[in-house]
């Protein structure tokens, strides 16, 4: 006769830690993620419900079966996988356990999900990601996106991390990290900055109007020199 483990009803969805590569649609009008293994091929929503990925019928988790959502109980286990070579544009998502699930030593299979807090990390220079750019990868009909600080867009096409929150919807918050300061923004679009990121932006905005500036002293330049009258 084999015991089964008795069924778990917690008067709150449990909470879990896992990583992803956040995704745009290819129209840019929905914002999402998808997973770093076995799901990877299949990009969810804030609010989801998995499936099957080998394709049977029947309803995730199934014991017999890998299906399902995957997370971890801790959040430096799931920080952890995210120092390999392959997962190191993912972020970092807080999500609720609900439906049926089956819980692990380390962490939880089940049905579905909603993902609370994202965490986006440094760009690739190490500072703080300002936005998130088109990472050269992605799945049919969807853009994978890597963070990337204001240095570092050289003019590339971003989507800033409350417009990622706005276009995701159910109230999901984006947070990123690294740099030397973090900052925290909702669906509603409003950042938190401190000081270090307010410095880093005005640097910015001072060399972009060094660069204008002397582009008109060309163009006076220019204009003098073409409407002078020559004396003889």
């Amino acid at each position: 006769m084999r015991l089964r483990l008795p069924a778990e009803r917690p008067a709150e969805p449990p909470t879990g830690f896992k990583i992803a590569h956040p995704v745009l649609s290819q129209d840019g009008t929905r914002a999402g993620f998808t997973g770093v293994s076995l799901g990877g091929a299949l990009p969810y929503g804030v609010v989801a419900d998995a499936s099957c990925v080998y394709g049977l019928r029947h309803r995730p988790p199934h014991r017999r079966c890998d299906c399902g959502f995957h997370c971890v109980h801790d959040r430096a286990a799931a920080e952890a996988l995210l120092c390999a070579d392959d997962h190191r544009t993912a972020v970092l998502l807080e999500v609720s356990v609900l439906g049926a699930y089956i819980r692990f030593e380390r962490g939880f299979r089940y049905a579905r999900q909603r993902v609370r807090v994202v965490t986006v990390g440094p760009c690739a220079c190490g500072a703080r990601a300002s936005a998130l750019v088109d990472a050269g990868w992605g799945r049919v009909g969807w853009r994978a996106l890597a963070p990337c600080c204001g240095g570092c867009l050289r003019g590339r096409a971003s989507l800033s991390p409350a417009g990622f929150a706005r276009l995701a919807g159910d109230g999901v918050r984006v947070r990123a990290v690294g740099g030397g300061g973090t900052g925290s923004v909702g669906s509603g679009g409003v950042t938190a900055v401190g000081v270090p990121e307010l410095v880093a932006e005005a640097a910015l905005l001072q060399a972009r109007l060094d660069w204008f500036q002397a582009q008109l002293a060309r163009l006076r330049e220019r204009g003098s020199g073409s409407g002078g009258v020559s004396q003889g």
